[in-house]
């Protein structure tokens, strides 16, 4: 998440309360979690085990709850709490925003574009030329999405993340402040859910194709001309490149890549990062085969011993 215009150092302590340790005219321009975080973004860490990957990540802004020594060219916001107060930052700088209709007066929808009835469209929405928006669809604020493209029946672009924190024995869910963004020439079937970002992007690349019932979890990137079957399932932080195909019920878990031009079979549960142009199969999913090889090994054996 931006901030827009962009905020010191000063003022966002001020806003919640906290301890700064810097500059207080220290230029802040967003807000991001650990795996968005870009140079003059805010980045909260709570656990003593997180300390060094914060510091040391691309943030220049630290929300601790412990004063420590700052990298050069980074300051602190020391804090009690920096989960609740990261929350309260969202809720400052991204309120929630009541939607008055179903096509909200601040949507912009290009030239040529049809959307059937009962669509919801929110606040801030973009969309582009020549596109086709069938009932029952929800994109939700701030998605963007390209030209040419084609989203079927009950479909729900920008959901919030599945992102919760354990805190005194319930969960607590982390406010999501991200975004959808849907490139050009991209179709998407009915029933699918896209999750938007935590406080970056979730987005799919231009000319990828998607079954129905497919899920897409936050902050995931999938890139261009990729095919998915029905059923596929994708967690969050995921890096899917170009020319990818996942055939039916493929499961993906959270903060991998999977690399260009390749191939899963359908049923297969992907937990590693898989490399480019090959061919996989199985849960945990290997290379093709290799999987096969192994199932007939044991096929055989088994008749061998009956």
């Amino acid at each position: 998440m931006k901030f827009n215009p962009p905020q010191t150092l000063g003022n966002i302590a001020s806003i919640i309360g906290a301890k700064s340790i810097g500059n207080s005219d220290f230029e802040i321009l967003g807000l991001n979690e650990i795996h968005k975080v870009e140079p003059g973004d805010i980045v909260f860490v709570d656990h003593p085990k997180y300390y060094d990957k914060a510091l040391n990540s691309a943030a220049t802004i630290i929300l601790i709850n412990k004063e420590v020594e700052a990298p050069e060219g980074k300051v602190l916001l020391i804090s009690k709490d920096p989960f609740r107060d990261t929350l309260r930052l969202i809720d400052h700088f991204s309120p929630f925003k009541k939607a008055e209709k179903a096509i909200t007066d601040s949507a912009k929808i290009g030239e040529g574009s049809v959307i059937q009835p009962n669509v919801f469209i929110g606040n801030n929405v973009t969309i582009g030329k020549n596109c086709r928006i069938h009932s029952g669809v929800s994109i939700y604020d701030n998605s963007v999405i390209g030209n040419n493209v084609l989203i079927h029946s009950n479909t729900v672009l920008g959901a919030d993340a599945f992102y919760y924190q354990k805190r005194e024995g319930a969960y607590q869910q982390f406010t999501s402040c991200g975004r959808v963004v849907i490139k050009d020439n991209v179709h998407i079937g009915a029933n699918c859910t896209i999750d938007k970002g935590v406080t970056g992007d979730t987005e799919i690349g231009e000319g990828s194709k998607l079954d129905n019932l497919i899920h897409v979890g936050h902050d995931t990137v999938i890139g261009k001309n990729c095919l998915f079957a029905s059923q596929v399932g994708v967690a969050g932080c995921v890096t899917i490149e170009d020319n990818v195909t996942l055939w039916g019920q493929v499961g993906v878990a959270s903060d991998l890549t999977i690399e260009e031009g390749a191939v899963v079979y359908a049923q297969s549960g992907v937990g590693k990062t898989l490399a480019a142009n090959k061919t996989y199969f199985g849960s945990p999913c290997e290379e093709s085969k290799g999987k096969f090889r192994e199932i007939y090994t044991l096929k055989r054996l088994a008749k061998e011993n009956q």
